[in-house]
């Protein structure tokens, strides 16, 4: 069965999707931090995965806040 949602229900759930990636940038930019000095290679991994999170970010931000990042960039 397919669920059908509102669009406030939607905007909730962008929102917490937005949190949940917004976390988890914060985590792995953390982890790329505390592992620079004694591990590149995991370093430079933990600073992929806190990219894709970025861009996560900024697609969210996008449909929530269209032009947000245009006026910043």
């Amino acid at each position: 069965m397919t669920d059908v949602v509102d669009s406030d229900e939607l905007l909730r759930r962008i929102q917490r999707g937005r949190a949940c990636a917004e976390q988890e940038e914060r985590a792995w930019r953390a982890r790329s931090d505390a592992l620079a000095a004694h591990d590149p290679d995991g370093a430079r991994e933990a600073a992929v995965r806190r990219l894709a999170y970025e861009v996560v970010l900024r697609v969210l931000d996008e449909i929530l806040t269209p032009g947000r990042h245009a006026e910043a960039g």
